[in-house]
Order: structure tokens, then C-alpha cells, then sequence
């Protein structure tokens, strides 16, 4: 019994790897994210997704039809019980190139920040400065982050709620200095294959003191929103994802992206046209979301 239980688990556990390194792949693939010759840095927090990012990306290159370089980059912030030779000592046994930058940007959140406020937005701008930084001074041509699907959804819904935008967190993008080249390679993979792939390869995870327990996150919200509503209509977050990469500007409402003032009749049918008076082709369909209009007063 217990044997066929192992091989279970070996057989999951490959599907698993398998699907994470086809998933990366496509997004690599889809957005050109690694050229050759790239020299591509990944950013190490410690926990799952980096460790996650940077063990499939790895194993990509034993097999790409490109040569690229990978550089392992992680940013210590000086947390107090900071454990760190943790890293150091797991990026050695890879015997890959790394570099740990240690700079105090925990004294400065901790004296800038109030307490009980969220720490997150200077936390991310420091960190983000030093990144750049770092990417120049190691050769970098492309800084490759963990953020997965989920990350994207939270952020194109806390941009909504909280910033009146219609913006997400995009698979490449240039730095906001306009000198490099970002990428999130996990950009389909979803977060629980690599929670479920982090306990497979037992990555040795740094766990986040700082920001990750502050429990009145606007994105911890948002996450616990998400999570409803994927409980409550399976397959809700693979719908969403596909929405963020199929976008339709004419059915929207932003004049800088469709000319809307000038639209003209033209007589000619347009499958891309509005029926305006029809019932969407989804409504009734299951699994979506029930709307209830409450009256005022």
C-alpha cells in the first residue's frame, strides 16, 4: 500500500514539474521574454515563487534552443532573525553565479512608515531602486520577478477598487528608469502548482516578517476575494486570466485607446459590433456570478 502511494506521489509530482516548466515556457515563449545571449538575473525573496521561478528556469536551459545566462540575485533587508546563510548556502549546492546585497532598508521602513501602516509601497520602492541597481552593475539584460497569475489578478483589482484603474501587472515591461528589461516568466502558472511544487523540491523558504503579516493588507483582501470566488465557481481565476490577455479596447470606455468620438454608421456588419440589445451569451450560463440590485432607501 505504501509503495503504490510513493509512486503516486512521483507520478503527481512529475505532472507537476512538468506543467510548471510547459507553463513558463509558453510565457517565455509567448512574450519573448529570454533571448539569446541574455544574461537574465532572478530575484530571490526565499519564498516559494522565486525559489520556484529560478529552479525551472534553470532546468529550461539545459534544454533551450538559446543560450542564455541565469544570475541569482537576493536583496537582504536587514530584518531582525534575518536567517542569512540560508541562501547562500542552498545557491552554493546549485553552483550557480549569486549575489546577496545587503542593505538596511528595514530601519528606514520601520522609521518612515507608522506603526500599524502598511509597509509595502516604501518597502517595494527601496527595494526596487537597489534591484536596478544590482542588475546594471552584474551585466543584466533581463530581470526576471516571481509573480504568478494570482499576482496578476490581485493587482488588476486592487488597480480597480483602489486606483480607479483599469491596469494589471504586466508579463514584460520596461523599468520605470527606462534602462531594463522585466520579466515574469510564472505569468500562467498558478499559485498553488507552485506551493505544491515548493513542498516537492523542499525549497528551504524565508519567510516574509516584515510585510506578509501585516493582516490589513488591501491585497490580502483582494486575495481573500479571489479565493471565494474560485471556491464558490471553480474555474473563476482561469476565466479571469484569460480576460487580462484578450482584451477588447472598442467595448470599454478609455477614448486614448478607441476613437470613440468618431464612430459613424457605416452600413456594413462588423463582427466585432456591439448587440447592444441582445443578452450576453454567457448569461444564465453556470457558474456565473449572481448580481443582486439593492435599492436605495
Amino acid at each position: 500500500m505504501q509503495e503504490g502511494s510513493t509512486q503516486k506521489q512521483i507520478l503527481e509530482a512529475n505532472k507537476l514539474a512538468k506543467r510548471l516548466r510547459r507553463q513558463v515556457g509558453e510565457a517565455v515563449a509567448d512574450y519573448n521574454m529570454i533571448e539569446a545571449g541574455d544574461r537574465v538575473m532572478v530575484c530571490l525573496s526565499g519564498g516559494k515563487d522565486s525559489y520556484g521561478l529560478l529552479d525551472i528556469l534553470l532546468s529550461l536551459k539545459a534544454s533551450a534552443p538559446v543560450h542564455f545566462d541565469v544570475v541569482a540575485m537576493h536583496l537582504d533587508q536587514a530584518h531582525p532573525g534575518y536567517p542569512a546563510d540560508i541562501l547562500p548556502n542552498y545557491l552554493t549546492t546549485l553552483g550557480i553565479p549569486f549575489h546577496i546585497e545587503r542593505q538596511d532598508t528595514h530601519s528606514i521602513v520601520k522609521r518612515v512608515i507608522p506603526e500599524g501602516k502598511t509597509m509595502c509601497s516604501l518597502c517595494s520602492r527601496l527595494r526596487r531602486g537597489v534591484i536596478y541597481r544590482v542588475a546594471t552593475e552584474l551585466g543584466a539584460t533581463k530581470i526576471a520577478l516571481g509573480h504568478h497569475r494570482e499576482d496578476m489578478l490581485e493587482t488588476l483589482f486592487l488597480n480597480m477598487f483602489h486606483g480607479g484603474k483599469l491596469k494589471g501587472m504586466p508579463p514584460k515591461l520596461v523599468s520605470d528608469d527606462g534602462r531594463h528589461v522585466v520579466i515574469r516568466p510564472l505569468a500562467y502558472a498558478a499559485e498553488k502548482d507552485l506551493a505544491a511544487y515548493a513542498v516537492v523540491k523542499s525549497f528551504p523558504i524565508i519567510p516574509c516578517d516584515l510585510c506578509g503579516s501585516q493582516e490589513n493588507l488591501q491585497r490580502q483582501q483582494i486575495k481573500a476575494m479571489l479565493s471565494d470566488w474560485n471556491r464558490r465557481f471553480p474555474g473563476r481565476i482561469e476565466t479571469m486570466f484569460r480576460a487580462l490577455c484578450n482584451v477588447v479596447p472598442s467595448h470599454l470606455a478609455d477614448p486614448k485607446l478607441h476613437d470613440f468620438a468618431g464612430i459613424v454608421a457605416t452600413g456594413v456588419a462588423d463582427a466585432d459590433g456591439d448587440t447592444v440589445f441582445d443578452e450576453p451569451e454567457f448569461a444564465g450560463a453556470p457558474g456565473v456570478f449572481p448580481l443582486r440590485v439593492v435599492e436605495a432607501g
